[in-house]
């Protein structure tokens, strides 16, 4: 008997019983986990926007505010304009004059149609703001109340669950790399299962039956062997029943 794969394959076997215990334990939690991370994501989502909106209502009042500025500038441009009108000594300083005054009116004009379009994108702004403001809210409402029902689910199955988490680490810490990578391939395929008994001649992942030479190789514990129709890693009986798992 080879005592060093014999006990590389009662790890293994150790290893997936306390794994199929925190899935359990994980099960247990239901869907709450992923509507938490769900609702933290819009809430982040959310918080960004709003971020962006005041960013953007902040913005637009500067630039309604710098419009009105030039409204007022170029009122008073006009109004100095007007003045000199009546000192010029010839029709051609008075035609440059009146350009001049035609031109602020046009920026004027500008600067006034400017600021009435950015009222009414302050109003949209301002309006998204609230909406988003409200939609915060309630997602805060909702995520504190999942919060609560998973830390009640979590809270009730810690301490079970930090004690599989240490008798966890302590196989983990028996085990070389290679197997544990192999392990961790084939559960990750195998919906959680990589390591299972032979029941009946069969294998206790598939069901698909074993050949009698093979099971006698199991029972050696020479050689880790897996089944040829669902590649899981088998161990005998003889393992599973003389082998202690953490509960």
């Amino acid at each position: 008997m080879n005592d060093s794969m014999e006990q590389r394959l009662r790890s293994l076997f150790v290893l997936q019983n306390i794994d199929g215990q925190l899935d359990e334990l994980e099960a247990m939690k239901g869907d709450l986990p992923q509507e938490v991370a769900g609702m933290q994501g819009k809430l982040d989502d959310a918080a960004e926007r709003l971020k962006n909106l005041r960013s953007e209502l902040t913005q637009a009042k500067i630039d309604r505010d710098n419009a009105d500025v030039d409204v007022v500038s170029h009122g008073e441009k006009i109004e100095k304009l007007k003045g000199q009108q009546y000192t010029v000594r010839s029709n051609k300083e008075y035609d440059a004059l009146t350009k001049e005054i035609a031109h602020a009116e046009s920026s004027i004009q500008k600067s006034e149609k400017q600021m009435e379009d950015l009222e009414g994108r302050m109003k949209i702004i301002t309006e998204d703001i609230e909406k988003t403001e409200k939609e915060i809210a309630e997602l805060e409402t909702l995520l504190k109340e999942k919060k609560a029902e998973l830390e009640e689910v979590s809270s009730a199955n810690e301490d079970e669950e930090l004690k599989l988490q240490h008798e966890r680490d302590k196989v983990l810490v028996r085990l070389g790399k290679a197997d544990l990578a192999s392990y961790n391939l084939i559960r990750n395929a195998k919906g959680g299962l990589a390591v299972v008994s032979v029941r009946r001649g069969s294998c206790g992942g598939c069901h698909n039956r074993i050949p009698p030479q093979r099971l006698l190789e199991l029972r050696q514990h020479k050689t880790m062997y897996k089944c040829e129709h669902c590649g899981r890693i088998l161990v005998s009986d003889e393992i599973v029943s003389t082998t202690t798992i953490p509960t």
